[in-house]
């Protein structure tokens, strides 16, 4: 369910985006009845009206998020903050300027946040983050932790770098695809992989 709850906003953008698209008129003129005030110009144009709107929904989305969780008296994680900081300040400079590179930049550091951090804690502050996650739940040794954690700062690297290369080498309506389902699949694919690599060392491993 946490994994549904984290993809919530990109599924809001993703179902904005593609009605815009497709109502290309209709979002026109919506995104400059209701952000002429904050873009440049006053007037948005058919082109950018559709990355617009999706941006502000996707805001507003993170924004429900950390107040839904607040309400109920629940931690909020601290990507959750870096997130909702990331899609408020490159959002802002989307709606503004017109321009989705912007948005389109956000996957790829919050990609590199995580991947950072991981790395950051194993080699600096001696902790691993994965291990502190999942270290309750299963026995394995040190090295195994280890592997774990550096799998994942790989992943998080050649994710942002995969998002980098469709935003910039593909319609943005490809990328908004990729937003989604690219993101979402790749991830399903990695944690089966890590599932099937930590089984095989759950049988022999210990705590340590």
């Amino acid at each position: 369910m946490k994994i549904l709850f984290d993809f919530l906003p990109i599924a809001l953008f993703f179902g904005m985006f593609k009605y815009a698209e497709s109502h290309k008129d209709w979002a026109a003129s919506t995104a400059t009845e209701w952000l002429g005030f904050m873009v440049s110009g006053g007037v948005v144009g058919l082109v950018e009206a559709p990355v617009l709107l999706a941006t502000v929904v996707v805001i507003v989305a993170t924004m429900a998020q950390v107040a839904w969780l607040k309400a109920r008296g629940r931690k909020i994680d601290h990507m959750l903050w870096v997130s909702l900081g990331l899609v408020t300040a490159l959002g802002s400079a989307t709606i503004y300027f017109h321009s989705e590179s912007f948005i389109k930049w956000k996957p790829t550091v919050l990609y590199w946040v995580m991947g950072s951090a991981l790395l950051f804690g194993q080699l600096v502050l001696k902790k691993n983050g994965i291990k502190s996650l999942m270290g309750s739940q299963m026995a394995l040794p040190d090295a195994i932790w280890r592997t774990v954690n550096l799998s994942w700062v790989a992943f998080f690297t050649v994710m942002g770098i995969l998002n980098l290369w469709v935003a910039f080498n593909f319609p943005t309506s490809t990328w908004v695809n990729f937003k989604l389902f690219g993101g979402l699949g790749l991830m399903v694919v990695f944690v089966l992989a890590q599932a099937v690599y930590l089984n095989k060392h759950i049988k022999t491993g210990s705590p340590q």
